[in-house]
């Protein structure tokens, strides 16, 4: 059953791939927040809070309606804390009967195996989950001694993909964390990926001397040749390079076209760290949107850590140079990103 599920899923996959180079007016990847509550608190951390009802069923299904009708390839739930939902497995099953793939982004300490069972059934596709230190500490819970017992489960219970991203940078203590959580994740069979993350005022600051050699190390484990098939997705991760040295990338972000940011209130944002823009209801959003964006420049594009978006637009690097300003300034630049 495990085998037919990587296979049915790998040959989706290969679908959505070659429908993307051939068909540029659809989103490859739309992250959508089922509740913005989350259960624990990290530092860095401006995409939660601590009140925040679930969005109703009835309403996360009519925006997935949507995301289907604008031919969405990969709908990803993130938060807050997604598995707060009581009625995630229900949407993950809503989202494959539509046509379309399921990721889920969780901090992992929902994962039991009951639950994991759960998700295989509804048919989700991949799982990411971003650890960030050994130890939990003031800056972050999400701590591989906590959640170890989690990826052992996913291990032996989990049919769908998963991929643990670790960290440096932000605030994190022990840059040595990442290269532990990347090899243990390695050791249990997961794709992995490493990130560059914003302190809690999100600012990007340049990577020090131990951040670096961290950095390159994990970086080139991802790269060897026996990874690189397991991280086809994770591995596009040239854009670090730069950002590692606080320098600027020149690229061609597709964000409000390729990928979407949908908030719990309904709205289209470039990314979670653009909020406000464009800020239209999904319920109207029209492939003139897609196409309009598609071809915007993004004044927040040179310093954006958004490893999903830079992912995404890689597909599109080398076509259909942007030539449309935006017509205000990006929100991080107002907040000071």
């Amino acid at each position: 059953m495990a085998i037919f599920t990587t296979a049915s899923r790998k040959i989706r996959s290969a679908r959505e791939f070659f429908r993307g180079l051939t068909h540029t007016a659809h989103p490859l990847l739309v992250q959508i927040i089922p509740i913005r509550r989350c259960n624990i608190d990290c530092g860095y951390c401006n995409e939660y809070d601590k009140v925040s009802e679930p969005v109703p069923t009835v309403v996360m299904k009519r925006r997935i309606d949507r995301l289907a009708a604008l031919g969405t390839s990969v709908v990803a739930f993130s938060g807050g804390e997604p598995m707060l939902h009581p009625d995630l497995d229900e949407l993950v099953r809503y989202i494959r009967g539509r046509g379309m793939m399921a990721g889920l982004i969780t901090n992992g300490y929902f994962l039991v195996p009951k639950r994991i069972t759960a998700l295989n059934e509804a048919g989700l596709d991949f799982l990411q989950i971003s650890i960030d230190n050994v130890d939990p500490d003031e800056v972050s819970k999400k701590s591989l001694r906590v959640l170890d017992r989690k990826l052992q489960d996913l291990r032996k219970y989990a049919t769908f993909d998963v991929n643990i991203n670790s960290v440096v940078g932000g605030g994190i203590k022990n840059p040595e964390d990442a290269r532990t959580i990347n090899t243990r994740a390695r050791d249990l069979g997961f794709s992995t990926s490493i990130g560059i993350i914003h302190d809690g005022s999100g600012r990007l600051k340049p990577l020090g001397g131990s951040e670096r050699k961290v950095y390159d190390d994990v970086s080139a484990a991802i790269s060897s040749p026996w990874q690189v098939v397991k991280n086809l997705y994770s591995g596009i991760r040239g854009f670090q390079d730069n950002l590692a040295d606080g320098k600027p990338n020149e690229w061609r972000c597709r964000a409000g076209a390729r990928y979407l940011y949908i908030c719990e209130e309904g709205l289209v944002h470039y990314c979670s760290q653009q909020r406000g823009y464009p800020g239209v209801p999904l319920e109207s959003y029209s492939i003139t949107d897609i196409r309009r964006e598609f071809s915007t420049k993004k004044a927040c594009a040179p310093y954006c850590t958004v490893g999903c978006v830079h992912r995404v637009s890689t597909m599109d690097f080398w076509r259909s140079p942007q030539d449309v300003a935006q017509s205000r300034p990006a929100l991080g630049s107002r907040l000071g990103l």
